[in-house]
């Protein structure tokens, strides 16, 4: 199905009618998605319900990272096989742009209407009673909006958190905006919190004139009513192409651009700076900080936002949209723009931005949390947007999933305030509001069994990471949860192999002896994440001769990619983690050949050994920085170094099995890739060692450090 363009503000506010939003409804895929689930023992009214959910979901405009909902009222049959009247209504954790029936919970309708007889319903209860009234009791929490649907008559109810819509009643007379733009088709209802008020709330209003298509939910978004899913669907698009209408007239001109530096500093130097800067100490656990990792977005419409002489008062103003709110706090850190060739001056604003900010913010969460009597639990006080005259916008996460949905709500913040600005003031919901969205009690309940994994927040980098010990790497500091980047000679490879870890891991082409090419993926590592933390140092080679024979060129080989390649990554690494100020962890596969060397090795052996002394040297100049430094030391690994073919040489030649010659050690285990892994990840974790060599290789006292 053919989408249609998204269109920059520029081009939006000089588009003619015919490219505003239009309906995306296709007879004939609409006919195939309900025959393939009905097919498949789906009530035809839900297939019609899901295919219209996903084009609403598809739509950033309209649905943004749980930003709307959709119900349809039907009958179906319960566990006990008596048919009976429900509300299938988008659970919670799904996304509309790709829901599945099982994405719209069946609840009991009638149970839910008679909750419209009370006089107060407290959050808890509502999901108590949702849950109680579920067909299936397995299925996921419906939507904190299902009694809102339940309330409404019609059988299908359509809810987007609409960006234009959004700009239009984010205004001081939104109410009077939405009236001159939808007359009387829409209702208008006063801004509440989502709940069971707000749906008490809503239905009253629709009940001063049932014939109302649709609600407007003042500072919130918009509802839409029909009798089938086309119909609740092609009355959304109408009543956005309205609100698309109205922002194209009487528009005035917005944002009169500040002074800026002449020339702005480059992202790669100025964000790792930024990260360090909102980056908290962790105060129960010496040398831990709390991360965060970065996702950058930039285009004209961003630009002209940021680097608006006003920008300190339009954006401080709150949030488009209530929920927004748990994505991206109240409002983003906004710092001056950075100079080229003055990252001193940047490091000292970034600071006293951060500290601004936490500042506000804590006086913020003691102002309102006194209003709970001191209850609520305050989340923590770093920015989760941050916004760079002359450069673009940040969005901040404690996982790079967490940054892009920042990113996303701030660019369609971008946008919303934009629209809103040129024909009006834009104005938010209040801050006790606010305060309220972000501290709702069904999220704070969240916070006691939410566990985060140890390494998250946090930017691992691994050379090397196409191969057996890389992956294996690159796959377990994923799993403890930080953001990983492969770094190798193989681009494809490396690309192919974060790929499998999915995720936000990103494969880079590095070439370790090119000074250059280790200067590039640095900064596509900052630029995708924000910065470094951990550096494992994995790639090298073996070359082979006898020491007093061997040429020159090999031995220089040798040593450019098996010493000056973990000098030039760690160097990298470690003028990113200095501009963090946060620490970090150096980590180098040093090898057995550093302290054990084997016969005919020497040309391997020896910049092994210069490296561990590297390893060392590390530890002792930046220890006061908070920067560890250590090595393993594995042995007889399966990877590119020992292939199977050099295996079963090597075995032939000693007169052993195979899996003899692999587990030749004191405790006769084979050492695999993922023991050397979890060995770098127990390093990366021991906030307290520093300069230590850790032995992989199941007992060889040759080899052992001491």
């Amino acid at each position: 199905m053919k989408q249609r363009k998204t269109l920059t503000i520029k081009e939006r506010e000089l588009a003619p009618d015919g490219m505003r939003m239009k309906s995306n409804w296709v007879e004939r895929d609409a006919q195939d998605t309900i025959a393939r689930y009905t097919d498949a023992g789906v009530h035809p009214d839900l297939a019609a319900r899901v295919y219209t959910t996903r084009l609403l979901g598809r739509d950033p405009k309209l649905v943004l990272h749980g930003g709307g909902n959709t119900s349809v009222k039907t009958r179906m049959k319960d566990l006990l096989g008596e048919e009976t009247e429900v509300l299938c209504v988008k659970g919670s954790g799904w996304d509309m742009a790709t829901i599945e029936p099982a994405g719209l919970p069946a609840v009991r309708l009638q149970a839910l209407r008679k909750l419209r007889a009370r006089d107060a319903l407290s959050d808890e209860d509502m999901v108590r009673v949702q849950r109680a009234n579920l067909i299936d009791p397995m299925a996921p929490n419906p939507s904190v909006e299902t009694l809102l649907h339940a309330f409404v008559p019609h059988r299908y109810v359509d809810h987007t958190h609409s960006t234009a819509v959004l700009s239009l009643i984010d205004q001081p007379n939104g109410d009077e905006l939405a009236r001159e733009v939808y007359g009387n088709r829409m209702g208008i209802v006063p801004y509440i919190m989502p709940g069971f008020a707000l749906a008490k709330k809503a239905a009253e209003v629709f009940e001063t004139n049932p014939e109302y298509e649709g609600l407007v939910l003042a500072k919130h978004g918009i509802f839409t009513f029909g009798n089938d899913a086309r119909e609740a669907y092609e009355k959304m698009i109408e009543m956005v192409t309205r609100a698309e209408e109205r922002l194209g007239q009487r528009r005035t001109s917005v944002f009169a651009t500040a002074q800026l530096p002449q020339r702005i500093a480059a992202r790669a130097a100025v964000t790792p700076i930024l990260r360090g800067a909102v980056a908290l100490k962790d105060e129960k656990n010496e040398g831990a900080w709390r991360r965060l990792v970065f996702d950058f977005r930039s285009n004209d419409a961003i630009l002209n936002f940021v680097n608006g002489a006003e920008v300190a008062r339009y954006s401080q103003a709150g949030v488009i949209t209530p929920d927004h709110t748990i994505r991206t706090k109240d409002w983003p850190m906004v710092v001056a723009a950075p100079a080229d060739g003055k990252l001193d001056d940047v490091r000292q604003n970034a600071q006293a931005a951060a500290q601004a900010f936490i500042d506000k913010y804590v006086a913020y969460f003691e102002r309102h949390n006194a209003r709970f009597d001191g209850a609520k639990k305050m989340l923590d006080p770093a920015p989760r947007v941050i916004l760079v005259p002359g450069l673009g916008l940040f969005g901040l996460g404690r996982s790079k999933k967490d940054a892009r949905i920042a990113a996303d709500l701030a660019e369609a913040a971008v946008e919303g305030i934009t629209d809103a600005e040129a024909i009006g003031r834009f104005e938010s919901i209040s801050e006790a509001d606010m305060f309220d969205c972000e501290y709702w009690s069904l999220e704070q309940a969240k916070l006691g069994s939410a566990k985060e994994p140890p390494l998250a927040g946090q930017i691992a980098v691994i050379t090397g990471a196409a191969g057996a010990i890389g992956f294996a790497t690159a796959r377990a500091f994923a799993a403890a949860g930080a953001e990983v980047a492969l770094l190798d000679l193989d681009a494809g490879k490396a690309k192919e192999k974060a790929k499998q870890i999915g995720g936000g891991a990103i494969g880079v082409g590095c070439d370790v002896t090119d000074p250059q090419s280790v200067r590039d993926a640095f900064a596509t590592v900052v630029e995708a994440f924000g910065g470094v933390d951990i550096l494992v140092s994995n790639a090298g080679a073996a070359w082979q001769g006898r020491i007093g024979e061997v040429d020159e060129d090999t031995l220089r080989q040798s040593f450019e990619l098996n010493f000056y390649g973990h000098q030039r990554v760690a160097q990298a690494a470690t003028q990113i983690m200095l501009a963090q100020g946060t620490g970090g962890c150096l980590l180098f596969n040093v090898s057995k050949q550093a302290v054990n060397p084997g016969p005919n090795f020497g040309p391997y052996g020896l910049p092994k050994a210069a490296t561990l002394f590297l390893v060392r040297q590390y530890a002792l100049d930046y220890g006061a920085e908070g920067i560890r430094a250590n090595a393993i030391n594995a042995d007889r690994i399966r990877s590119g170094l020992l292939t199977d073919d050099f295996i079963a040489e090597r075995s032939k030649a000693r007169g052993v099995s195979e899996k003899d010659y692999m587990s030749g050690n004191l405790l006769g285990r084979e050492v695999t890739a993922d023991d050397v892994a979890q060995a770098f990840l127990a390093q990366a974790l021991a906030l307290k060692t520093t300069a230590d060599v850790t032995t992989v290789d199941g007992g060889n006292i040759a080899a052992a450090m001491r």
